[in-house]
């Protein structure tokens, strides 16, 4: 299951229609926002609960628009409220300039205008969704975000197809490479100790030493435990096994893969670090890389 996915929702409704558009990308932890009309915000402690119980990790986004109906948006004047105000601006005005009572005259619109916004004048309309039968309809909510986590889930679940196809290639290659370093090893640790054997007895000679062939086999046998990586390759193939099966498990973690792979990069640095063979390096290097581009993969592994 991937982290990064995309859903959207709609309905349409007799007071207008309402869509809800809900994205994934990946995060360490899980990460819910949520923007909302203000006439729905008293819901989203509802809807993010039910984000929370349905998706398990990532930077989870939704967001919800609603488009009303034509009329449902339309603010109620109170005329009485206006004259009131107009009559007491008139009578300020009046006042000011040294005359008594009102000024007389007809308001513009653009007079009236400058009066709307203060308090009492323009009522907003109630904007509350309602169903066919007039009651509210709180539950919709909650069947339009169970829609779109579904439509998510299933971006999500076709992301994760194509996650587990790159992630089962480098994995099969990084394996071929652990079978290469494994039969590069058996030929690299003969060279290595054979060269080792001749250093050795090249200076014994040079100082006119007498060589200790029971001594010289073991100074050699304590630097080739020094060298082994049959410990490594062991447990580099445990690891591999261990991944396989954390992957086709029901439910299975991103982090756990991620702690896996940080313990097989763990292995192949130890065995680049003992062995001195060119070939050998260079193998390691390939092994690394591979494990870099699963690394990448799997960060996007709910």
């Amino acid at each position: 299951m991937s982290m990064t996915g995309f859903g959207r929702a709609a309905r349409a409704f007799a007071w207008g229609t309402v869509s809800f558009e809900l994205a994934s990308v990946n995060h360490r932890y899980q990460e819910i926002g949520v923007r909302l009309p203000r006439e729905i915000s008293s819901l989203e402690s509802r809807i993010v609960s039910l984000l929370r119980s349905r998706l398990r990790r990532g930077k989870i986004r939704l967001n919800a628009e609603i488009s009303w109906a034509g009329g449902r948006r339309i603010a109620k004047l109170d005329t009485a409220a206006l004259s009131s105000y107009y009559d007491q601006l008139r009578e300020l005005s009046g006042r000011a300039d040294g005359s008594s009572g009102n000024i007389p005259g007809t308001p513009s619109v653009s007079e009236l205008a400058l009066l709307v916004n203060l308090p009492g004048v323009c009522d907003a309309p109630s904007l509350a969704p309602v169903d066919e039968s007039g009651g509210e309809a709180e539950d919709l909510w909650e069947a339009l975000t169970a829609e779109v986590v579904e439509a998510l889930m299933e971006m999500k679940r076709s992301e994760g197809e194509k996650l587990r196809s790159a992630v089962e290639l480098d994995l099969a290659e990084f394996e071929r490479l652990v079978a290469s370093l494994s039969e590069r090893w058996g030929i690299a640790s003969s060279e290595a100790l054979e060269g080792l054997r001749a250093r050795i007895e090249k200076v014994m000679e040079h100082f006119n030493l007498e060589v200790d062939q029971n001594r010289v086999a073991q100074e050699i046998s304590l630097l080739a435990d020094r060298w082994d990586v049959s410990e490594e390759l062991a447990r580099l193939d445990a690891h591999v096994t261990k991944f396989r099966e954390t992957a086709s498990a029901k439910g299975s973690e991103g982090r756990k893969l991620d702690f896996l792979i940080q313990e097989m990069n763990r292995e192949v640095n130890t065995m680049g670090s003992k062995v001195s063979d060119a070939e050998f390096r260079w193998t390691v290097v390939e092994a690394k890389s591979c494990l870099e581009r699963i690394r990448e993969q799997i960060q996007n592994i709910e």
